[in-house]
């Protein structure tokens, strides 16, 4: 049974919206984000040194997101090659795919400069991306910044 069979049978007031429709024949939509959300806050980002000599640690706050993402990636590019750097995601609620590619790149960049890269604080839905994704398997999750500085 098709959307267009079954709409005529649904009163207007039920009607699903487009996005159900093409998901799902059974009329519910299950949004993909929280309506409480705010995907479209800003994104703050702080540098800092880290305990040991050569790590500095990037603490993110916000959503990343395709737009803040090209508020991000300078950041994390400026200054003095760090010879570890730490990611704070403890802030992040939110991450869509064009933040994590953001990390990915940034992942990327780390490898060739051979600096040693490590996320940490990040939150269970973030985590799912991660997962999702496969990146857990390459990038070093570790709980929090305090956990990353011990293990260097």
């Amino acid at each position: 049974m098709t959307w267009e069979s079954t709409k005529s049978a649904q009163p207007a007031a039920q009607a699903a919206p487009r996005h159900s429709r093409i998901c799902n024949n059974n009329g519910v939509h299950i949004p993909y984000t929280d309506s409480n959300m705010a995907i479209d806050d800003p994104l703050a980002i702080e540098r800092r040194q880290g305990k040991a000599p050569g790590t500095l640690i990037f603490q993110l706050t916000g959503p990343v997101t395709l737009r803040n993402l090209f508020d991000l990636q300078p950041h994390l590019r400026s200054g003095d090659l760090p010879r570890v750097s730490i990611l704070d995601l403890s802030g992040v609620p939110y991450m869509d795919s064009a933040g994590m590619g953001a990390i990915v790149n940034y992942y990327v960049h780390c490898e060739q400069k051979r600096v040693k890269l490590i996320v940490a604080g990040v939150s269970p839905r973030v985590l799912e991306l991660f997962k999702m994704t496969r990146v857990d398997t390459i990038i070093s999750l570790v709980a929090t910044v305090e956990e990353a500085e011990a293990g260097l």
